[in-house]
């Protein structure tokens, strides 16, 4: 369920985990955290532990929403819930044949690269089956939290799962005792670039890029 050591970065479905479903959103205004996101996300963090969203996004393939519409609304969960260490985006559509959307394994490997990973130390938190596969291809592990639009046979087939997503994250901590209560409000607004703060690893589409730019992993010299 979970991997032998310290749990070193979570990775969160976006909408039906993080926050409620709303088909194509491009509205930010139309966000709405799921009940404990904030919570579960700050335990996460006061652990020193890296978290990120790994999300489909194939209204973008189908012309529904653009990009940038796609980024504004990761903004706006980052201004709810505080800043993610990275974001990863499958704008792809289901016959488009990549190997970043869910349930393929590009978008989690991708992810757990950027905030410096194993695969094997990472959580998958999802709605659907195709989160928990994902994670499964990419060595992960994977939690499924259901929902009204999960179907009975991914609950099934699950090898763990929590009934909300606050249990989710408890179930990774050794203590699964919150430490206090996480702070009320939006978190501050700051430079923003694709749903990354300044200092961030972000992802806008997967896979990562290639060429001349630097190792995220490496440490000066």
């Amino acid at each position: 369920m979970r991997p032998v050591g310290p749990v070193k970065a979570v990775l969160f479905d976006r909408d039906g985990t993080l926050v409620h479903d709303v088909p194509y959103n491009g509205d930010p205004e139309r966000v709405r955290p799921v009940e404990g996101a904030r919570e579960a996300v700050a335990l996460l963090r006061a652990r020193d532990i890296r978290v990120g969203v790994v999300t489909n996004q194939s209204g973008v393939a189908r012309g529904l929403i653009s990009g940038t519409d796609v980024r504004r609304v990761n903004r706006r969960i980052d201004d709810l819930l505080g800043p993610f260490d990275v974001w990863a985006i499958c704008p792809h559509g289901p016959d488009d044949g990549c190997h970043c959307r869910k349930p393929q394994p590009g978008l989690v490997l991708w992810a757990a690269g950027r905030v410096c990973t194993d695969p094997a130390d990472c959580v998958v938190v999802g709605d659907i089956g195709a989160d928990t596969e994902a994670a499964a291809r990419a060595g992960a592990h994977g939690i499924l939290v259901p929902n009204a639009r999960t179907r009975p046979e991914e609950t099934e087939a699950a090898t763990h799962t929590a009934p909300d997503l606050l249990t989710a994250v408890r179930s990774l901590l050794d203590d699964p005792a919150p430490d206090g209560p996480a702070p009320d409000g939006p978190a501050p607004d700051g430079p923003h670039d694709g749903g990354a703060r300044s200092g961030q690893r972000s992802a806008t589409t997967a896979p990562a890029p290639s060429g001349g730019a630097p190792d995220p992993c490496r440490r000066p010299s």
